[in-house]
């Protein structure tokens, strides 16, 4: 699930940048997803940025019993656009976009993080939600798996789906469709090998 509208001037720069979403927003949604989620939850991780983490409050606000299965996962958060953050869309320099555009798995936008290692800690948590999941052992014999993150995020799982985790992302077939904000998309997890059990550490308690 994507977070909510967050609470900043449209065409701003915002990725690892810290903003709020606007509350009545994020607590719509919240309600929403309590409504659609099933009795049985494996977990719910969200990222560690605030407009992550207030939807994560709205939904214990409608959902208590998942209080002790909400984690925060730093592997969720937002690309970090480095020197670009904050700044508006419209004044970077078009040879920083174009230079990103054209070397988009290795590229590190402004200065901050390269797509390439997005992708590997994306994928990382992919394997812990599914061993998650599928764990036979776990209390409640395992289950759905929420994400409370972004759209940057959302379309990185795409990207895995569709071509695996040892393929270099560019700019002509990166996904460009992403949940809404406040909107979420229902993915089948793999089941993995026999014999790997959830790790269990998937980030500082929320």
């Amino acid at each position: 699930m994507r977070h909510a509208q967050p609470d900043i001037a449209p065409g701003i720069c915002y990725g690892r940048l810290d903003v709020p979403a606007l509350a009545h927003a994020s607590r719509s949604a919240a309600h929403a997803l309590a409504r659609a989620l099933p009795r049985q939850v494996a977990g719910v991780w969200h990222s560690p940025l605030q407009r992550c983490e207030l939807l994560a409050l709205d939904l214990i606000g409608f959902r208590p019993d998942l209080t002790i299965k909400i984690q925060a996962e730093s592997r969720l958060a937002e690309l970090d656009f480095g020197t670009w953050e904050g700044r508006a869309w419209a004044a970077i320099p078009r040879a920083g976009i174009d230079a990103w555009s054209a070397q988009l798995h290795d590229h590190a936008p402004g200065g901050g993080e390269s797509l390439s290692a997005m992708l590997a800690r994306v994928a990382a948590a992919l394997q812990d939600a599914a061993r998650l999941a599928w764990a036979p052992d776990a209390p409640d014999g395992g289950g759905d798996v929420v994400w409370l993150t972004h759209a940057g995020v959302a379309r990185c799982v795409a990207w895995l789906q569709q071509h695996g985790p040892q393929a270099r992302a560019d700019a002509a077939r990166w996904p460009v469709a992403a949940p809404g904000y406040g909107a979420w998309v229902t993915l089948a997890l793999p089941q993995p090998p026999s014999g790997q059990a959830a790790s269990g550490q998937c980030g500082e308690q929320g």
